[in-house]
């Protein structure tokens, strides 16, 4: 497996930034790392091997994104508006800043073509990557979102002044018409979680958003493991090449940009 490292400095949040790519061709895939990791945890857990069938081959290549959690969501000594000012800078850094460079070292890797990314994520990767696809469904083809959550109340509570609310899927997805709408409809997202140890706050907000999507006729893939399913690395790696192999059929059978 082709593995690069990378280091930048982000404007967006004032230092370096990391992350590592692996892979030589195929669709480009941004993975958030779990709650407060970092652009390594993917790989250390396990689930860059768990992909290595599909990258090895040249149908993903994987750019695992670093985090900055502790500085935002789950910095509990800031106020509510400094942590979610935070995350605000992470995002910008992702989509101005990250992406670009992302989409431009896929697109050499696969003879000039430009291919949207698919967003991924497992526990807080599932928050990340989710928020970022229905915030800026125009940036991405889709997302495989694993045992996330999709809400800011476990972190910041019950306001939703300012930016909060924008981050804050269950709240937003809601009041979303028009245009951006019909852009989210247009995506593929497969969301999945697992009903065994550890998974309670994330089952119970899988079935908020499931009811969410079906009142605003959404279309994705919601699937609940079973109760043996804990939340954990062992159970996300069958279920990522469970879910990227059949995401990746249907992006072959439609040659999806």
């Amino acid at each position: 497996m082709d593995i690069s490292y990378h280091r930048h400095f982000s404007g967006s949040l004032g230092r370096d930034m990391e992350y590592k790519r692996y892979g030589h061709a195929g669709r480009p895939v941004v993975v958030f790392p779990t709650s407060q990791g970092r652009f390594y945890q993917f790989e250390d857990s396990g689930g860059a091997g768990a992909l290595a069938e599909f990258i090895d081959t040249g149908r993903i290549q994987l750019f695992a994104v670093d985090g900055v959690d502790s500085e935002s969501f789950f910095d509990k000594r800031a106020s509510a508006q400094h942590r979610i000012g935070r995350h605000e800078a992470y995002f910008r850094y992702v989509r101005e800043e990250a992406l670009p460079e992302f989409l431009s070292v896929a697109a050499s890797a696969n003879g000039g073509r430009l291919l949207k990314p698919l967003m991924t994520g497992c526990s807080m990767g599932g928050f990340h990557s989710s928020n970022f696809t229905f915030r800026f469904p125009d940036l991405v083809c889709g997302v495989i979102s694993l045992s996330g959550v999709y809400s800011t109340h476990g972190f910041l509570g019950d306001t939703l002044e300012g930016a909060v609310f924008y981050n804050s899927p269950l709240d937003y997805l809601p009041g979303i018409e028009g245009a951006p709408l019909d852009r989210i409809r247009a995506l593929r997202m497969i969301f999945c979680c697992g009903q065994g140890k550890w998974e309670e706050p994330m089952l119970v907000e899988t079935r908020a958003l499931e009811t969410v999507l079906q009142e605003k006729r959404i279309p994705a893939w919601i699937d609940y493991w079973g109760g043996d399913v804990d939340h954990d690395w062992p159970w996300w790696h069958k279920q990522l090449v469970y879910f990227f192999g059949r995401w990746l059929d249907e992006d072959l059978k439609h040659r999806l940009d």
